[in-house]
C-alpha cells in the first residue's frame, strides 16, 4: 500500500574488509585523534554515501518561510471584490464554528489589490515587493486543512499529522536526499530578534522515528553564539580526545551488537557539531556581503524587526550555497497588533494594524531572497514556500479583526521548477470555501517532494510494524503548479 521502503544506502552499505570504523575501534587514541583532526577537510564517514534520488528532479534545497498564527488570505493573495460590496452585512451562507465563536458580519479587506508582472497576478498593498517577483510564484488559493486551531495546525502542517511524534518535512527530506553539505547539519531552523518556535515547541522540527541526525538545528543568527555550546574548549586537543574517546567506545559498542542505527547516528552528530564550530561563525558572518546585497534585504534598516527577519533571509541564501536542504524561517511577533510571539499572524483584533506590521517585517526581506537566489542561478535549484497553518474568515471577529479558517486559504511556492505567474485553485465569492481545485498540505508536500526528485509514496520508514511517510495516506502531485 505504501510502496517501496526508502532506505539510505549509508544505514545499509556494506563496509570493506578494513574500514575506518574498524581501524578506529582497534587502533590507539592517538590515531583516533589523528582522524578527528581531519573532520573538517573530509565526510564524517568514509564508507556513507548519498542517497540515490527515485527520479532526477529540478530542485535541491527548500526554503520554509513560516508565517506562523494563520495569514489572511484575503488581504494577501485572494481579492474578493464582493467582501467591499456586502461590508457590514450578515454573512448569507451558513457560518461554521470557529475558533472563538464570537463572530460578526461581513468584513472588507483594508488593503488593496493590484495586479502585476506579465500575468496579472493579483498581490495585496501588503506586499508591494514580492509584488515585483510575481512572475516567479505561483499561488495556491485552494489551500484546506482538517484543524482549526494553533498547535494542532503548525504540527499538521509541518509533518503531515496534527499532533507530536511525527518527522516534520524537513527531516524526511535530509532524509530522503541526504546532506549535501559537509560541515552543516542537512535541516535548519534560523531564529533571530528573540523568535520562538510556533505553537507546538520545537517538536515542529524533530526526527520522530527517523534517524537522529535528520532532526533540524536551530540558529539564532544575530547571538553571539548562534548555537548554543557551540564555542570549542580552550584546548583543541583537549576535545580531539573527548570526541576520539566517545568514537572509539560507540563504535566498539556498535559493532558488538551488529549495527545500531541511533548510535550511528549520534556519532555523525558528534562530527557534524565538531565541523559546526568552525562553519557556523562563519556561516553568520556577513560582513563580506556586498553593501548592495545588505541594503536589498534590509538588514541594516532601523525597523529592528525587519533587520532580524532580513538576517535570516539573508543566511538562508548562504545555508543555500552551502549545500543545507532544508531551511525553515521564523517570523517575530511585531508588536502592536499583532498576535502572540509564538503566532505573530494571529489578528483576531486589529487585523489591519497587525498584519501591515507583520507584512512590513517580511515583504522586503522576502523579496530580495527571490530575486538574489535568481541572480545567482539558485532559485532553478531552492523552492521558496510561504505559508501558514490556515487562513482567516470573510467575517469579523469584533470589530476589526477576523477568527481561523480552515476550509479554504493560500500558499505559494516558487523556484525548483515551479511555474511562475500561477495562480491554482479558487475560494468562493466570499473566500469562504474551497469551489475550485481543493489542495490538501498534503498535495503541498507531494509536489515538493516529487520536484526534489522523490516519489511520496516510496519515501517511507517502517516504524512500529507500519510505513509511514510524511504524506501519510494522501497526496497528489499538482503538476498545473510544475513547469
Amino acid at each position: 500500500m505504501f510502496g517501496e521502503s526508502h532506505q539510505p544506502s549509508a544505514i545499509s552499505h556494506q563496509r570493506s574488509a578494513c574500514s575506518r570504523r574498524d581501524m578506529l575501534s582497534h587502533c590507539s587514541t592517538g590515531f583516533g585523534m589523528l582522524a578527528l583532526s581531519g573532520l573538517m577537510g573530509e565526510r564524517a564517514y568514509a564508507d556513507t554515501s548519498l542517497p540515490t534520488p527515485h527520479f532526477d528532479g529540478p530542485a535541491k534545497n527548500v526554503i520554509f518561510c513560516y508565517m506562523s498564527g494563520g495569514v489572511s488570505h484575503l488581504d494577501s493573495f485572494d481579492p474578493k471584490p464582493l467582501l467591499a460590496k456586502e461590508h457590514g452585512k450578515p454573512m448569507p451562507v451558513k457560518v461554521e464554528r470557529t475558533q472563538f465563536n464570537q463572530n460578526g458580519n461581513i468584513f472588507a479587506s483594508p488593503f488593496t489589490f493590484q495586479q502585476y508582472g506579465e500575468s496579472g497576478l493579483p498581490v495585496s498593498s501588503m506586499f508591494p515587493e514580492v509584488a515585483k517577483c510575481a512572475d516567479d510564484i505561483a499561488v495556491i488559493r485552494s489551500m484546506t486543512t482538517a484543524v482549526n486551531e494553533h498547535a494542532q495546525g503548525n504540527y499538521a502542517m509541518h509533518t503531515g499529522f496534527p499532533f507530536f511524534g511525527h518527522p516534520s518535512a524537513g527531516a524526511w527530506i535530509n532524509y530522503g536526499l541526504g546532506s549535501a553539505s559537509q560541515e552543516l547539519p542537512g535541516f535548519v531552523v534560523l531564529q533571530s530578534g528573540g523568535a520562538v518556535p510556533a505553537h507546538g515547541g520545537v517538536g515542529l522540527y524533530t526526527s520522530g522515528y527517523l534517524p537522529a541526525r535528520h532532526q533540524a538545528s536551530i540558529i539564532q543568527a544575530d547571538r553571539p553564539e548562534p548555537v548554543s555550546n557551540l564555542t570549542p574548549p580552550a584546548s583543541d586537543l583537549t576535545q580531539v580526545e573527548r570526541l576520539s574517546l566517545i568514537r572509539r567506545l560507540d563504535e566498539r559498542y556498535i559493532d558488538s551488537i551488529g549495527g545500531d542505527a541511533q548510535i550511528e547516528a549520534a556519532v555523525r552528530n558528534y562530527e557534524t557539531a565538531f565541523r559546526m564550530q568552525s562553519a557556523v561563525p562563519e556561516l553568520c558572518d556577513i560582513s563580506g556581503e556586498s553593501k548592495a546585497t545588505r541594503e536589498s534585504y534590509g538588514v541594516d534598516s532601523s525597523n529592528n524587526n525587519l533587520a532580524a527577519y532580513a538576517q535570516q533571509c539573508l543566511l538562508a541564501r548562504r545555508l543555500v550555497e552551502r549545500g543545507v536542504r532544508f531551511i525553515e524561517l521564523s517570523c517575530l511577533t511585531a508588536g502592536i497588533g499583532a498576535g502572540g510571539a509564538a503566532n505573530p499572524w494571529d489578528q483576531h483584533g486589529d487585523l489591519e494594524k497587525g498584519h501591515a506590521a507583520m507584512a512590513l517585517q517580511v515583504d522586503q526581506p522576502i523579496a530580495a531572497l527571490l530575486t538574489d537566489l535568481k541572480s545567482r542561478g539558485l532559485l532553478e535549484q531552492t523552492i521558496v514556500i510561504w505559508a501558514g497553518e490556515f487562513g482567516r474568515t470573510p467575517f469579523s471577529q469584533g470589530s476589526n479583526g477576523r477568527d481561523h479558517n480552515p476550509f479554504g486559504f493560500s500558499v505559494w511556492m516558487a523556484g525548483g521548477g515551479i511555474k511562475g505567474g500561477t495562480a491554482y485553485g479558487a475560494t468562493d465569492e466570499y473566500g469562504y470555501h474551497v469551489v475550485e481545485n481543493r489542495c490538501t498540505i498534503y498535495d503541498m508536500w507531494a509536489t515538493v517532494l516529487h520536484q526534489l526528485g522523490l516519489d511520496h509514496e516510496r519515501l517511507t520508514y517502517r516504524y512500529s510494524g507500519r510505513d509511514f511517510r510524511l504524506t501519510d495516506v494522501h497526496g497528489n502531485v499538482l503538476h498545473e503548479v510544475i513547469s
